[in-house]
């Protein structure tokens, strides 16, 4: 039977981290996609220079991500740390656009990841502390929709800016303060602090006490990490998937719009993938996106024409819209309150310690051994990490049915 409206609505907190995301998002993605170009055309750095920036900003928010999971555990104040982070990236991005160096630049990076590490476990934890169990899929993809739907946006609007008004990149760069502006104000009005109950009042254990409070939590979420862990190992830079479709004929003036149909695609269906996942249970969702996953790198291995290209990278969507907001659902389900900064935070920190590792992987193979075998290593991955989940989480009941 169908529920009532009032009984499928989000609570305004998480309807406005949703629009911080998007906000946030629109900001980034004005300046992202044409970094590299302006470090190398305008700066003047080296190829090899903008791997070690881009390495280092995502290395810092993966192991500050942490940190600040297991910081508004021990504080319960998560709002300040989502707040802190949203304005350290919005202050430091735009800042690029008077940047002279190439270290300026590397400095204003980490400042704006050290951003993202900060707010992103808090950010979920708090996602968590508002939304019931029975509609934590359905908030999570609302989440991760809003966030790509920026992701949109922004490139969009850097294009339509670049061309009719025919603003430099460092014009361009200081507009992005714009939605950044948005996104702080979003949160500092709109985003608020959850009432903790009786059961919730203790705080985390001290930094001290980190490893062994995470060796002390649920066996359900150590067998997700695990497998979320190898299925990452296999998880390499889209940046490859863009480097299969120019070897099959999509010319350079269609990337970036082959781009935008990828987070077209994420932002129409992760709200669907996370209803789903209320519907049937986190885990056969999670294994049904991993296998979509693995089937559409088995695409890229046998494809042949440049439109098969545009069919994958919107199935490629539908992977992220299974898993993004379903995996945050899951780690949501099984941990206790107290420890959901730690649990989110041990999660971004698993994805991105095997980010570069899996990227060095399929490059090496890619290059010693062919294309399709570095495809067809991610699709196995994928499998061997499914199969991994259901062993390591078989205990796991469809997660409402004790309060049906």
């Amino acid at each position: 039977m169908r529920k009532p409206a009032g009984q499928r609505r989000l609570h305004s907190t998480v309807i406005a981290t949703g629009w911080a995301s998007f906000f946030n998002d629109v900001s980034s993605e004005m300046i992202n996609p044409l970094l590299p170009v302006f470090l190398t055309s305008v700066l003047g750095v080296g190829v090899g220079f903008v791997g070690v920036i881009e390495g280092i900003a995502e290395s810092t928010a993966s192991l500050v991500k942490l940190f600040s999971g297991w910081l508004s555990d021990r504080l319960r104040k998560r709002r300040a740390l989502v707040l802190f982070g949203y304005v350290l990236a919005s202050v430091a991005r735009p800042v690029i656009a008077v940047a002279l160096t190439g270290w300026q630049v590397l400095g204003l990076r980490f400042a704006d990841r050290l951003g993202k590490g900060v707010r992103g476990a808090p950010r979920d934890a708090l996602v968590a502390d508002f939304t019931e169990e029975s509609k934590r899929g359905f908030a999570y993809g609302y989440q991760r929709a809003m966030d790509h739907a920026g992701a949109v946006v922004g490139p969009l609007l850097a294009t339509v800016l670049l061309a009719t008004l025919a603003l430099g990149y460092r014009s361009l760069f200081a507009l992005a303060a714009i939605p950044a502006a948005l996104c702080v104000l979003t949160v500092w009005l709109f985003v608020k602090e959850p009432e903790l109950k009786a059961t919730e009042q203790a705080p985390a254990p001290p930094l001290s006490g980190l490893l062994s409070s995470a060796r002390g939590m649920d066996r359900r979420l150590k067998g997700l990490l695990l497998a979320v862990g190898l299925f990452a190992l296999g998880n390499s830079s889209d940046a490859f998937l863009v480097l299969r479709a120019r070897d099959l004929g999509v010319s350079l003036e269609l990337i970036p719009i082959i781009w935008v149909v990828l987070h077209v695609s994420k932002s129409l269906l992760s709200i669907p993938g996370g209803l789903l996942s209320d519907r049937i249970g986190r885990r056969p969702t999670i294994i049904a996106g991993w296998i979509i996953y693995g089937l559409v790198y088995i695409g890229f291995a046998v494809s042949w024409s440049q439109w098969q290209v545009w069919f994958l990278f919107a199935a490629y969507g539908l992977y992220f819209a299974l898993t993004e907001g379903v995996e945050r659902a899951f780690i949501a389900d099984v941990v206790e309150p107290e420890q959901r900064g730690l649990a989110f935070g041990l999660y971004n920190f698993i994805l991105g310690l095997a980010a570069l590792p899996a990227s060095l992987i399929f490059g090496g193979v890619w290059e010693r051994v062919g294309f399709q075998t570095a495809f067809l290593l991610g699709a196995a991955l994928a499998l061997v990490a499914s199969a991994l989940l259901i062993i390591s989480t078989r205990s796991v009941r469809k997660h409402y049915e004790c309060t049906a």
